[in-house]
């Protein structure tokens, strides 16, 4: 793969880190039941907001390892067991993903109050198939490129 592309596609990861941080910060203060709440009314006395928060942390820790996983491609170290273990820890991510939002729809169907869940389910089910998507494609690519190793 050139070089060129490669660092297109960290600038692409990057500004995806960065689009979703801004979107973490930026969603409570526009959500409705937060429209005459303080910051720290919003930010201390939520505690689905604080699991969301700590759910995006394998998010961040797999674009982390797609940054790094483009960087061995781009020096010509695909083959090489750095990438496996890139390819392995977003893998793990996705799977943490994916336990996270499971427990994110219990708490909704448990505590909905007078709202409907369908919206959050939903976007439960959104973020579920994405990380599926994701976790298939990084085990398929991980045993691949273990053979390829192996086989050298």
């Amino acid at each position: 793969m050139k070089r060129g592309l490669t660092i297109f596609l960290q600038i692409v990861i990057v500004l995806i880190g960065i689009g979703a941080l801004a979107l973490l910060l930026w969603e409570p203060q526009i959500e409705g039941r937060n429209a005459h709440a303080t910051l720290f009314q919003i930010y201390f006395n939520d505690p689905f907001l604080a699991y969301a928060y700590t759910a995006s942390i394998a998010f961040f820790v797999a674009l982390y390892h797609a940054f790094k996983l483009f960087g061995y491609i781009g020096r010509n170290e695909v083959f090489s067991l750095r990438s496996v273990k890139a390819l392995r820890a977003i893998k793990y991510c996705a799977l943490s993903i994916i336990g996270f939002v499971a427990l994110e729809e219990i708490f909704i169907m448990l505590n909905h109050g007078n709202d409907d869940p369908a919206g959050g389910v939903f976007v439960g089910i959104l973020i579920t198939f994405g990380s599926i998507v994701v976790a298939t494609t990084a085990s398929v690519f991980e045993k691949r490129l273990k053979r390829a190793i192996n086989s050298r």
